[in-house]
């Protein structure tokens, strides 16, 4: 039965340097469109949704610590400094939190699930402390100082796993006295006289250590990756008295506008609706319809931007989008560059440094479009979506 008594912290341990796997530190790695430790910290929020846990503690190294700034959710998040050392980053989290009992896992082991973190919660009415383990299915063998292998009973031993669950006082006490050198907290908790709690560890929650495992890792998200194409499209008047504005940037030369509800802007309108094709979502006439007076002449990069935060909340990653505007007057090459930098601003992932494109056509003097009588405007968008919870089926 799940403890109630007691107040839960959840530390993220990401202070290494993940040297051995090469390259950029493993933890801030882009495993399927996010950092490898914003798997954890999702999992993390489940618990806080369900009132097991308060609050999310990141132990990050000090060039990292805007690392929040980076990503569209930080609900409970807090990022602080490491040290050099774990025990030394694990001290700093436990310092910076503020629940009696704590979670602590690596952020290099993705694939935790929130089913374990309630199993070792639960444990820790018997012990003050639980730890997941594995049984090793390798032969093992040791070697002596000269070199001599012997061999080693592997059912007398158990890799170890995180998170780990403790009573916090009192592991903070054993880390300072027994375990500022050591690989995991149970090492210092153990060494402190205290027993522990053991639960069936799991598989998939293996640590990224290796150039291996990191390929391990990229199969089982890629192989669970959602994606979609969205596609939008849109045409307006060309009318005197208008502003015209595309891709939010006004042209005050031309003599002609587009006529609308909002500012008309037919290029952003296109990216919306395309990007919300993409999410499965309602167009914008009907999550800005012209019905509503808040809407008229009102900019249509405002309403990107909130469309944007809509898809990102409901985890969508906008992968590419891809803009070809129909326009015989005013003449709009020049302007190309501007409509994507300035377009790029409100889709850009933190993965990527572009991820919109367009092209203008002229109508070539054909039809309605060649006789500058409107603009019409095609898009399609790539969205895409990962969660560690199909991992788990």
């Amino acid at each position: 039965m799940m403890q109630t008594k007691n107040s839960w912290s959840f530390i993220i341990v990401a202070g290494g340097s993940g040297s051995r796997i090469g390259g950029e530190p493993k933890q801030f790695r882009m495993l399927g469109g996010r950092p490898v430790w914003e798997w954890s910290a999702e999992i993390a929020e489940q618990l806080i949704k369900d009132n097991i846990i308060k609050e999310i503690i990141l132990v990050v190294p000090k060039d990292n610590l805007n690392v929040l700034d980076k990503i569209h959710s930080t609900t409970a998040i807090k990022a602080v400094c490491g040290g050099q050392t774990r025990s030394e980053s694990v001290m700093s989290g436990l310092r910076a939190c503020s629940g009696s009992y704590v979670l602590i896992h690596d952020a290099a082991r993705p694939f935790v699930t929130a089913d374990l973190c309630r199993k070792l919660i639960s444990l820790t009415n018997v012990n003050c402390a639980a730890i997941p383990v594995l049984a090793c299915k390798d032969s093992l063998k040791k070697t002596d100082e000269t070199g001599h292998v012997s061999c080693v009973d592997r059912n007398y031993y158990w890799s170890t796993q995180t998170p780990q669950a403790f009573e916090k006082d009192n592991l903070a006490r054993a880390i300072e006295q027994y375990g500022m050198t050591g690989t995991d907290e149970a090492e210092a908790w153990i060494a402190s006289g205290r027993d522990i709690s053991t639960v069936s560890g799991e598989e998939a929650n293996f640590k990224i250590t290796t150039a291996f495992d990191w390929l391990t890792a990229e199969s089982l998200v890629v192989k669970h990756a959602e994606h979609r194409t969205g596609h939008g499209y849109d045409v307006h008047k060309l009318v005197a008295g208008r502003k015209l504005i595309l891709a939010g940037v006004e042209l005050p030369d031309s003599p002609l506008g587009l006529l609308g509800h909002s500012d008309a802007d037919i290029v952003t309108h296109t990216v919306m609706d395309a990007i919300l094709g993409a999410a499965g979502e309602p167009d914008i006439g009907t999550i800005f319809p012209a019905s509503d007076a808040q809407w008229e002449d009102a900019s249509s990069i405002k309403m990107l931007e909130t469309v944007v935060t809509t898809i990102r909340n409901k985890g969508w990653h906008i992968d590419w989008v891809d803009i070809t505007l129909e326009a015989q007057t005013p003449k709009l090459g020049s302007m190309v560059k501007k409509f994507i930098d300035n377009i790029t601003l409100y889709v850009k992932e933190y993965d990527c440094k572009n991820n919109f494109n367009m092209k203008v056509k002229s109508g070539e003097g054909c039809g309605s479009v060649g006789r500058s009588e409107c603009m019409v405007c095609h898009g399609v968008a790539t969205l895409s979506r990962n969660s560690s919870v199909i991992l788990k089926d």
